[in-house]
């Protein structure tokens, strides 16, 4: 049990680096104030510009490939029959650390740029492929950022799912079924997380994203 919590300390402590938020107080602005007041990866692309996204994305996947390499460097020896449950502990911590930051009174982004950085960490190929492969086509797809995130992230939940019972990271009874409870409650948490776009996209209303401002501005006519 001290593993797993040493885990969800150290996943959180790297989730605190709010890249976006970092980002937009070097330009002096404070990212939160801006668009949808959110700190992730989409409101800095589509307030601050196409760099400031692509930044906050590649720092917000890194900071979990790092916390889980952390976690591999040190429980590596200690619990290898261990070492896929306690990466999804840190994932889980650096999840909660990027979605509730206590400097930043708890708001942060909504995980899924640290999420792409879950799957990439967890070190599945299979899952690599899937996960970010459908995000980027419903993306350019839809435009939806949020309808790929939702889908990606239940596509990776669902391959978890069916990896796990099929013995392929070899884990047995109560520790297969931590697993497979954390990585429904990462789940879970992505959709709390997008309840509002939930609600847009139930409506047909949900804003749609373009990488570049004048592709933007053609798909509003």
């Amino acid at each position: 049990m001290t593993a797993r919590v040493l885990c969800l300390i150290i996943g959180y402590c790297f989730g605190l680096f709010q890249t976006g938020y970092f980002y937009g107080k070097r330009r002096g602005v404070d990212i939160r104030t801006m668009g949808s007041g959110n700190a992730g990866t989409t409101n800095a692309l589509r307030s601050l510009g196409l760099k400031a996204g692509l930044v906050t994305m590649a720092g917000d996947i890194l900071k979990c490939i790092l916390a889980v390499l952390v976690t591999w460097l040190v429980f590596r020896n200690a619990y290898p029959e261990l070492v896929p449950l306690l990466k999804m502990y840190t994932a889980a911590g650096v999840v909660l650390g990027h979605d509730y930051p206590f400097y930043l009174h708890f708001k942060g982004g909504k995980g899924v740029a640290a999420t792409a950085g879950i799957v990439i960490a967890f070190g599945d190929i299979r899952l690599i492929v899937v996960v970010i492969g459908l995000f980027f086509v419903i993306f350019f797809t839809t435009h939806i950022v949020s309808l790929a995130s939702l889908l990606a992230y239940t596509a990776f939940c669902v391959g978890i799912w069916i990896f796990t019972l099929m013995g392929d990271y070899g884990l047995t009874g109560g520790p297969r079924a931590e697993l497979l409870v954390l990585v429904t409650a990462l789940t879970v948490l992505a959709y709390y997380g997008h309840r509002g776009n939930i609600h847009r996209l139930a409506h047909r209303n949900e804003r749609k994203t373009y990488l570049r401002r004048k592709e933007e501005e053609k798909g509003r006519h």
